[in-house]
């Protein structure tokens, strides 16, 4: 079985603020109508956003989800979500060997940023 690419959809009750909040992030609209949005991540991740209002699954509230991104520069990444004044506690060292820091998007889902920690110098 071959996969192409992966989607994680997140149904919200505050539609328009989630959609708004991942475009203010940089992601890519890669599809788009009236109560759907689909974010390109990399060539083969996506995010979509649905407005929970018109679909046939119920907004999740951020429970029970963490959306986990491996970036390059978590670093940089931390700069950005700041200077977007995004609220986030900053970078923790985990003993799996990564430096990760989270913010929460309008819906409640939390949203983890990490990268492998370089032990080298």
């Amino acid at each position: 079985m071959d996969i192409v690419t992966a989607n994680t959809i997140l149904y919200c009750d505050h539609w328009q603020a989630a959609v708004h909040f991942y475009e203010k992030l940089g992601f890519s609209v890669l599809e788009q109508n009236s109560w759907f949005v689909e974010f390109g991540l990399t060539d083969q991740a996506r995010l979509s956003v649905a407005n929970a209002a018109r679909a046939s699954i119920n907004s999740g509230q951020g429970k029970g989800l963490t959306i986990t991104l491996q970036v390059a520069d978590v670093r940089g990444w931390l700069e950005r979500v700041r200077q977007l004044r995004i609220t986030s506690e900053g970078i923790k060292r985990h003993g799996w060997g990564a430096e990760v820091f989270y913010i929460f998007d309008p819906e409640g889902n939390r949203i983890e940023f990490w990268c492998p920690v370089n032990d080298d110098g």
